[in-house]
């Protein structure tokens, strides 16, 4: 059985009742706009998200529709904020798809991004779920404040380590804690469980973009991302920024020359990498990786065994040990 199935097991009727429901929340009157839902809804990936949001759920209390509705929440806004940042990457593919700006053009794009926000707020508004609509709120604040922060840093390349893991906290970290806040939330746990969950969520979703940044350094053909992409993307990544605060200026600078002026010569982005590699960049960020996911399963730790738990457990090491 695959890693992701495994994971799914115990909620495997929920996820498949959430695929309707979530097909249901984001219907419209108007003919061109149900064509792209339908669409979006067709290029589903693993829908990581949704299972955070049913296993913690799960595992604080008792299952509810109130969850389902968790789910959507995050999902809507996971789906806006992917076609957003199609349009702001100039980017025409997405999972194996075309995006919508590369089929229906930008405009539509941005229009339809903002029409899955607005679904946000009234499904939540609709059925009074205030304290989901807060937790989901806030990650769509700090998502933009984590993309600009990136933005405003890259033209410098002067990010420290402290900034690094602030951007990727706000960028992909905060998502995943919203479900898993969002999913304690929904089943009526306590303020203490529910934070302690989005603490949880907040320790994967770090590991999991650290993952990310060991795939330009590792990464085969298999796993559609190819080796140096961040590189020629002048984004900082964990193995880089660890070994520009190490080295001396000369090398130093010789880096930040590389990634600034000669980001697109193939020849000197595998000098970068090469670089990375032998002054300790992978094992630094490989330690790092697992310090974060060892607190994530600490903090599962201190619930009572059942096969919810299990499944969050195998989702912490399917986060570090994944091909792509």
């Amino acid at each position: 059985m695959k890693t992701i199935e495994k994971i799914k097991a115990p909620i495997a009727e929920e996820m498949k009742l959430f695929e309707t429901k979530f097909y249901q929340s984001m219907k419209s009157n108007v003919p061109l706009l149900d064509r792209i839902t339908h669409y979006i809804v067709r290029r589903k990936g693993k829908q990581m998200r949704p299972m955070f949001v049913f296993l913690t759920a799960k595992l604080t209390g008792e299952f509810q529709e109130r969850s389902y509705r968790a789910a959507a929440l995050i999902e809507l806004i996971h789906t806006a904020t992917l076609v957003h940042d199609d349009v702001v990457d100039d980017s025409d593919m997405r999972r194996g798809f075309f995006s919508l700006n590369a089929l229906w053009k930008n405009k539509i794009a941005v229009l339809v991004g903002d029409y899955l926000l607005s679904k946000t707020l009234i499904l939540s508004t609709e059925n009074e779920d205030f304290d989901l609509l807060k937790v989901v709120s806030v990650a769509i604040k700090e998502m933009s404040e984590g993309e600009l922060l990136q933005i405003e840093k890259a033209r410098k390349l002067d990010i420290t380590e402290e900034v690094y893991f602030e951007i990727i906290r706000q960028k992909t970290a905060t998502l995943i804690a919203a479900c898993c806040e969002a999913g304690a939330r929904s089943v009526g746990a306590s303020d203490e469980v529910a934070k302690k969950m989005h603490r949880f969520g907040n320790l994967v979703g770090i590991a999991f973009q650290i993952k990310d940044d060991l795939f330009d350094y590792t990464s085969s053909d298999l796993i559609g991302k190819p080796v140096g992409i961040d590189i020629k993307e002048q984004k900082m990544t964990l193995p880089l920024i660890h070994v520009l605060n190490k080295v001396s200026k000369k090398d130093r600078d010789w880096l930040i020359n590389s990634v600034k002026k000669h980001n697109k010569n193939k020849k000197r982005v595998q000098q970068v990498i090469q670089f990375v590699k032998d002054n300790g960049g992978i094992e630094y960020t490989q330690a790092t990786m697992r310090q974060y996911s060892a607190e994530a399963l600490a903090i599962l730790d201190e619930f009572p065994d059942s096969e919810y738990k299990d499944s969050l457990i195998t989702m912490v090491n399917y986060v570090m040990e994944r091909e792509k």
